[in-house]
């Protein structure tokens, strides 16, 4: 009889040792291979890599393009660097999650345009996806109303829609955020809030952004704090160094958290440029002996060629074209200086929660806006005269223009992406359309 046993076993045994067999050779084949791999010049290697990685590079940048047309479906975008005058008629819409665009339009919302501000859209990787601008929120303006006005009225609506303007602002900076400023530490250090002004009868924490209504800002928490009666009456000496406002980092830290947990949190921007150039006039075209030593005579000195021996020795004349120089220079012969500095930097939005972003292209109707939020009185109002040389014309558009007609396309570019972050966390779009 046929030992059916002795047969399986002889059937497993074969069959065990021909995949062996077969791995055996396919590790030699495998081995082989990998020496004749070891022994191309490195390179194959960087050469390989280097497609590779330009191959997953370009298929993600494909996804993220479609992605981002698919997201909005109400929002048209263009390619040409003129969409940022052609869009300044669409609406802000609701607070949207960070996967969304901000500009989505609501029909609903039916308000005419009231400033300079014009968004940008959700977050951008490429140069060329600067392309995709957003346009200018709107914002309802009715005079001889106050925000106290009863249900229904006009101003309710206005009150409305800037409530949501103002969501809408912090929810772009979490997705700005979000995509470049993930990685930073998330604590917060005495250094993070040197520039927050605290008050606390109402509570309120304000970041300081010069050039963008600051010096009427500390005279408005001088009133709220009780120690004067009238913000007009406030001399720009006494609201910079009279000594009536302390800056948070003089507490310690327990005491930094809890207002920074319990206080109203706010801050005012300025479209970058605009503020550079409000900045250049005031500092340099005007009389001022401090900027004109600190900074004006190692800017003359690095950056004019021929000198004389009076703009060496008192530093006055810089021109703008030596100004930007100095502000592009990565070895700047003097460093750099708050009227300036990036508005990101000032206030640390990605770590500060802050309850309202404001826009000094919008500031009469925010600063009511958030005075009525804090509880101020309604007779208080931000005060809006220019304190230091008040003959000189406030810096526009059409003078930003000017000023930066005299330098070279290459360093308005330079400029732009000097500041880029801030078009992108304040949401303003590119100031000029040769600009990529």
């Amino acid at each position: 009889m046929v030992d059916v046993g002795a047969l399986i076993r002889t059937y497993y045994i074969r069959t065990f040792l021909c995949r062996v067999m077969v791995w055996m050779k396919l590790r030699v084949e495998m081995d082989s291979r990998w020496m004749r791999l070891k022994r191309m010049p490195r390179s194959f290697w960087f050469i390989l890599l280097f497609g590779v990685g330009g191959a997953l590079l370009f298929l993600h940048l494909e996804d993220l393009s479609e992605m981002l047309l698919s997201q909005a479906p109400g929002a048209m975008f263009q390619s040409s660097p003129r969409q940022s005058k052609e869009g300044l008629q669409a609406a802000e819409a609701n607070p949207v999650s960070p996967m969304q665009h901000p500009n989505v339009e609501e029909s609903k919302l039916k308000a005419a345009t009231v400033s300079q501000e014009q968004e940008i859209s959700s977050p951008q990787i490429t140069k060329r996806q600067r392309k995709l601008l957003k346009t200018s929120p709107q914002i309802i303006h009715s005079k001889n109303v106050s925000l106290t006005s009863p249900p229904g009225s006009t101003l309710e609506e206005s009150s409305t829609n800037l409530f949501r303007i103002v969501e809408t602002r912090k929810q772009v900076m979490k997705n700005m955020c979000a995509k470049y400023k993930s990685g930073i530490s998330r604590t917060i250090t005495p250094n993070h809030v040197k520039y927050i002004y605290v008050e606390d009868k109402y509570k309120v924490l304000y970041c300081e952004v010069p050039k963008s209504g600051c010096s009427n800002w500390k005279r408005t928490l001088i009133v709220l704090s009780g120690k004067a009666s009238n913000p007009d009456s406030l001399k720009h000496e006494q609201v910079h160094y009279g000594g009536f406002l302390k800056t948070l980092n003089r507490y310690d830290q327990k005491e930094i958290m809890h207002r920074l947990q319990t206080y109203k949190k706010f801050m005012f921007v300025r479209e970058p440029l605009d503020r550079v150039v409000s900045a250049y006039r005031d500092k340099f075209e005007n009389p001022n002996d401090y900027y004109h030593k600190l900074f004006g005579k190692p800017i003359i000195s690095k950056y004019r060629v021929t000198p004389s021996a009076e703009a060496l020795q008192t530093g006055n004349g810089v021109t703008f074209k030596e100004f930007v120089q100095y502000l592009l220079d990565g070895h700047r012969p003097v460093g750099m200086d708050i009227h300036w500095e990036q508005m990101n930097k000032l206030c640390h939005p990605c770590l500060i929660d802050y309850d309202l972003i404001g826009k000094f292209e919008n500031m009469e109707e925010e600063s009511d806006f958030l005075l009525r939020m804090i509880g101020a009185p309604q007779t208080l109002k931000l005060p809006s005269f220019k304190d230091r040389n008040p003959k000189d014309a406030r810096t526009s558009k059409g003078i930003t223009e000017r000023y930066f007609s005299q330098l070279s396309l290459m360093e308005r570019q330079r400029v732009y992406d000097f500041y880029y972050m801030d078009y992108l966390m304040f949401n303003y779009s590119k100031p000029f359309n040769d600009l990529y």
